[in-house]
């Protein structure tokens, strides 16, 4: 599939070769850099929410960990689709939110159809992808490293700053490709809950696929491709100068 999207990126109708794909995007480099912004800041949102939550859940019994682990997944066992739909009876101007805000006498205010609604839709679908690897790689820790740093006189602060967050850069930058990814090129996210207002590099390369415009889609999935394996490489470089002194 890939080796097929190149093609198309790099010729025309006929199949000749032609360079004029890329060039066209010229005009979709506020559409990169919106979905760029919209996938960091969702990414973010995530990390601050899934690390301390796969912490703590690191902190219980097995049996324990293991409802709390089922319960972050459970969302999963749903169709994204439907997932993303029910936020719309959510958030709408007659939804769940503004019905009970409307009894308190506030509002309605408008939630659905704007940036902060296709953002929460990414953090809530993709959330699970976080937690996962970073609770996977803090449960196989070494112990006896957070045992050293505590015998040698760190309090826990010390201990987590020096030891916990280091051991646990790994889960976190496979947490945050696992999220930025599919976030920078979702497209039904955007269309249900910005109702075609916000539009992102997804909802391009969806649109011109729809109008047949095979070659011009493709030539937008494969600048997409290299922004992501830009964006893998600096997250890959600086981590491991993170860890190892950059060797």
């Amino acid at each position: 599939p890939l080796l097929f999207v190149i093609y198309y990126a790099f010729t025309d109708a006929s199949g000749a070769f032609t360079l004029s794909n890329i060039a066209a995007l010229k005009s979709y480099a506020g559409t990169f850099g919106l979905s760029v912004c919209f996938a960091l800041i969702a990414t973010v949102i995530c990390l601050i929410i899934a690390y301390p939550l796969a912490y703590f859940i690191t902190k219980q019994g097995a049996r324990s960990q293991s409802i709390l682990i089922m319960l972050a997944m459970l969302p999963m066992w749903m169709n994204f689709l439907i997932r993303t739909y029910s936020w719309i009876t959510i958030l709408a101007n007659t939804g769940i939110i503004n019905n009970l805000l409307s009894r308190l006498g506030i509002g309605p205010l408008r939630l659905i159809n704007t940036p902060g609604a296709v953002i929460l839709g990414m953090v809530y679908n993709f959330l699970p992808y976080m937690i996962l690897p970073i609770y996977t790689v803090m449960l196989k820790a070494d112990r006896s490293l957070i045992e050293a740093a505590q015998d040698l006189g760190g309090n826990k602060l010390d201990v987590f700053r020096n030891v916990t967050i280091p051991l646990s850069i790994p889960g976190v930058v496979s947490g945050f490709t696992m999220v930025f990814v599919p976030s920078v090129s979702t497209f039904y996210i955007s269309q249900k809950l910005g109702n075609g207002k916000i539009f992102l590099i997804g909802d391009a390369i969806e649109g011109q696929y729809i109008a047949n415009n095979l070659h011009f889609a493709a030539a937008i999935a494969f600048i997409l491709m290299i922004v992501l394996l830009i964006c893998m490489a600096l997250m890959k470089y600086f981590t491991t100068r993170r860890l190892y002194g950059g060797k």
